[in-house]
């Protein structure tokens, strides 16, 4: 195990995190708060906290896959810790793991909250908040990748252990380059958002935070309504629309950019993804038409909503707690596929059951005519055994995780639906759940216990189980 490099590492991301703490001391500024001063406090503790550990050069820069691991998982809980401190020290989050597990939830592009008022923080506190989904939303590790010149092997390593779906794909042959073109697509395409956010009448502030949180899938709002809030049909579809593109494979962008459209459109990934989303909405609107005001109003709260939950954002703009079984049964299931893989959004992602579904076709195929000799492919390629095994054997660990999570959280005694969308929401990146959990609600009423689970399960969903689960085992630190 290569310490020195984890140690370096590990102090190159916590000085871009206290970097990043520049922003909402400047919101304090110019709002005038003081709770501001406890960004400078964290600041300036983590910018010394990196400064030494990147003094620990190291000898050997040689990363392997253990490495690579260790790093993301590790990183990812050390800014998640840091990142709480504000909250707690400025007594907007007075118990520090309600403020570690709302910083996780941002980072982590959850949304899931323990705050009954989110209205009552300070403006700096609600920027901080919205902006850690937005650092969490490409992943910090993939902006630290753009900076930090690192050989092709290492950087390889760091982007597949943080990076969501199946497989990872570098656009161009340099992977810095490969870092850069993608937090170049976010940034436009966040700053696109925040203009039509505004021109359509939103304030400023709120349109960044907003846009903060739809770019990363998140899914923290300033109001207690949501999106509900702002009664326009035009903000509410400006974010809707982001939503689903955001949770779209950058790689389709990349393509886009390079005016290679074929290969876009051919995406299998991309057009399962769209279709889900178009079935989605055209079920859930016609199964609640008859509360709503309108069939229109129907099919925008539905497209609204299977936007929202697909994508693992979280965003709401009416209750859909009290719609109809068939209804909530679909955002459930929503909840578990996710949105593509390469994107922001969290669940299983729409690859992994794009991949399981051919090969089942294919094992029928095979039993049917054991003599046939066909290749499983998408996108034109072939499909390895080993993707195959990966994806098979990602669905085993995430069942096992949701069970051992379920059986935990159900010591707190609350009824199922509760239980079991809590673990779906924060496993899932999702954000709200159903019925104590529901788009109204927020995660205050569980123990200490179970709010230690829900926070693991989101680091362990956001960073697809195996890091997290690497940097727990013994084995991983043993000498070999």
């Amino acid at each position: 195990m290569n310490y020195r490099m984890i140690a370096y590492l590990t102090g190159v991301i916590i000085l871009i995190e206290a970097a990043f703490m520049l922003l909402p001391l400047v919101v304090a500024l110019l709002y005038g708060e003081m709770s501001g001063v406890w960004f400078l406090v964290t600041l300036a503790a983590a910018a010394l906290l990196g400064f030494v550990l990147t003094r620990l050069r190291p000898v050997k820069r040689t990363m392997y896959a253990r490495e690579g691991f260790v790093i993301t998982a590790l990183a990812w809980i050390v800014i998640s810790l840091i990142g709480a401190a504000p909250f707690t020290l400025s007594g907007q989050i007075p118990n520090y793991l309600d403020a570690v597990f709302e910083t996780v939830s941002g980072f982590t592009t959850t949304g899931a909250s323990i705050l009954p008022n989110v209205e009552a923080l300070d403006q700096c506190m609600l920027f901080w908040r919205s902006f850690t989904h937005w650092l969490g939303g490409m992943g910090i590790l993939v902006f630290m990748l753009a900076l930090v010149n690192l050989a092709g092997g290492e950087a390889n390593h760091l982007l597949r252990a943080e990076s969501p779906g199946p497989s990872v794909s570098k656009m161009v042959p340099n992977m810095r380059k490969s870092s850069a073109i993608l937090y170049t697509i976010y940034m436009v395409m966040t700053l696109v958002e925040v203009v039509l956010l505004v021109l359509g009448g939103m304030p400023l502030f709120d349109s960044l935070c907003h846009a903060f949180g739809t770019a990363g899938t998140g899914g923290f709002g300033v109001k207690a309504a949501s999106i509900g809030y702002y009664d326009s049909y035009y903000l509410q579809g400006v974010i809707a629309v982001f939503m689903v593109l955001f949770g779209v494979n950058f790689n389709v962008y990349f393509f886009l950019l390079m005016r290679k459209f074929s290969m876009a459109l051919r995406n299998t990934e991309l057009r399962a993804y769209l279709a889900i989303v178009l079935v989605s909405t055209v079920t859930i609107a016609l199964n609640i038409a008859g509360m709503m005001p309108s069939l229109f109003d129907a099919f925008h709260h539905a497209f609204f909503t299977v936007s929202s939950i697909i994508t693992t954002t979280g965003f709401a703009t009416v209750d859909f707690n009290q719609w109809p079984e068939l209804s909530r049964l679909l955002l459930v299931l929503l909840m578990i596929v996710g949105a593509c893989a390469g994107s922001t959004g969290g669940g299983v992602k729409v690859s992994r059951f794009v991949i399981l579904t051919k090969a089942t076709a294919y094992e029928i195929r095979r039993l049917l005519h054991p003599r046939s000799v066909k290749v499983l492919t998408m996108d034109g390629k072939p499909i390895g055994r080993e993707t195959i095994q990966g994806v098979q054997g990602y669905m085993m660990v995430y069942f096992f995780v949701t069970v051992i999570s379920m059986l935990l959280v159900s010591l707190d005694n609350f009824d199922l639906t509760t239980t079991i969308t809590a673990v779906e929401a924060t496993l899932n990146n999702i954000g709200p759940g159903l019925n104590l959990v529901g788009p109204t609600e927020n995660f205050a009423l569980f123990s200490p216990l179970s709010k230690i689970v829900l926070t693991l399960d989101m680091l362990l969903g956001r960073l697809e189980l195996f890091p997290v689960l690497i940097l727990l085992l013994p084995s991983t630190w043993r000498k070999h």
